[in-house]
């Protein structure tokens, strides 16, 4: 009987959880980040992109493009916590093994669905786009075919705000047309391998014999891949848990017999670490490394951080301190790296904004001017006032704030000043935008 996956991908996750839980911003360009130096575009949203805007940019960039109605907020991870919970509680209801990739993204294999023809899947997914939607104001896009991989690359397609469901049998023809690269698993690396023996698309990678795709991307990894884009693909979907580690490690060609390789080598393997935890949507508090010596015996060395981070060049800098000088331990065979003691980022060190600069000191000839003190607000900051109830802080400065009062049931909302100072405005839970 006929196996069916679905794929659900939420559109533009953080930006449209802002636009839902602030309706003042629906329909603006809206990015989820950091405003200081080392600040990057953690989302944003559909509007935005027409700009060129996307994420993982530097916000020093994006704010250049940035139109003039546009917004920049901060982060708000338990709300898109919150949200994600909301949503797979309406995909569970009808598909009861969820494996969840991140807070925006899981597959499914509805039991409901076995055997089920084209048209009855349709109609299925187009039921649960519309349930999400009603019963949590988000846009998710579905793909569903035979397995993980085309139910993937059909939401990729259906985005944004669709729907695609590839017919059973149809799979190697849906794939061939497209890039390598669509395929899950290949990345930079062995994209230049297949373009070096002139493969370009899913379907040149399907024609290889396995004895050619083996020989270019390697035993197991060549034939998975070939099999893959054949359009075959009976990987389970199953429960993944919460993630506790994230590692990556690497076996050299030949023993590392000095420091300064040694170094380079594990900051390369700390980005692969790195992509995980990003992929994961989690920050670290400790930092793993793993050296094999030549002769088999395995040491592992671990250091924890002060506060939890995903910053790559923080997190290599302490693998880097962990390492043991091949000249004194030995030839190594293998290293590796790990991120584990996990969480959700509510205070990212990458969305943090920066503190004021202190002010220099220098000769007072004349009294100056009195000087509002810094404000303790910052736009996107979650307040509550005495009187007014929920909002959000849309500016703040010269000893004023301005709050927009709204939540996701309210519609747009009035937008009223206070003295920063004013003890009725308080500092309010994200939480309290999803009542």
């Amino acid at each position: 009987m006929a196996r069916w996956v679905i794929h659900l991908d939420l559109d533009a996750f953080y930006a449209s959880a802002e636009q839902l839980t602030r309706p003042t911003l629906a329909g603006r360009p809206v990015l989820v980040g950091g405003t200081g130096p080392r600040g990057v575009v953690a989302g944003a949203s559909y509007e935005s992109r027409v700009f060129g805007i996307r994420s993982a940019m530097p916000m020093a960039q994006a704010r250049r493009l940035l139109p003039a109605n546009g917004v920049i907020v901060p982060p708000r991870f338990r709300v898109y916590e919150r949200l994600s919970q909301e949503v797979f509680a309406v995909v569970t209801a009808v598909a009861p093994v969820l494996e969840k990739i991140s807070l925006d993204e899981a597959f499914a294999e509805p039991p409901s669905l076995v055997g089920a023809s084209l048209e009855e899947v349709t109609s299925f997914c187009a039921s649960l786009r519309a349930r999400i939607r009603a019963e949590t104001g988000l846009v998710a896009s579905i793909g569903a075919g035979n397995g993980k991989q085309i139910a993937k690359i059909a939401s990729d397609e259906a985005k944004p705000d669709g729907l695609l469901v590839v017919p059973q049998g149809t799979e190697r023809e849906f794939l061939a047309p497209l890039p390598v690269r669509a395929l899950w698993g290949i990345g930079p690396v062995a994209e230049g391998k297949l373009r070096f023996i002139g493969v370009q698309t899913l379907g040149q990678l399907a024609a290889l014999s396995e004895q050619d795709a083996v020989a270019t991307l390697g035993g197991v990894v060549g034939r998975d891949l070939r099999r893959l884009a054949t359009g075959f693909d009976d990987r389970p979907v199953a429960d993944r848990g919460e993630t506790k580690q994230v590692s990556a490690e690497t076996t050299f060609d030949t023993d590392i017999i000095d420091l300064a390789t040694l170094r380079a080598e594990v900051r390369r393997i700390a980005v692969g670490a790195h992509k995980r935890l990003v992929k994961a949507e989690r920050v670290a508090r400790t930092v793993v490394v793993k050296l094999r010596h030549t002769d088999m015996h395995t040491v592992t060395r671990s250091e924890t951080i002060s506060a939890p981070t995903d910053d790559l060049a923080e997190l290599s800098a302490v693998a880097e301190r962990l390492l043991l000088d091949p000249a004194e331990f030995g030839g190594i065979r293998l290293a590796g790296v790990a991120f584990s003691g996990l969480s959700v980022p509510h205070q990212d060190a990458l969305f943090t904004v920066a503190a004021p600069a202190a002010p220099s000191t220098s000769t007072v000839v004349a009294a100056p001017a009195p000087v509002a003190p810094p404000s303790e607000w910052r736009q996107g900051d979650d307040v509550v006032h005495a009187d007014y109830g929920t909002g959000w802080v849309q500016g703040a400065g010269h000893g004023r704030v301005t709050v927009r009062f709204e939540s996701r049931s309210s519609g747009p909302g009035v937008a009223r000043t206070f003295p920063q100072s004013d003890p009725a405005l308080t500092r309010g839970d994200p939480g309290d935008c999803l009542a």
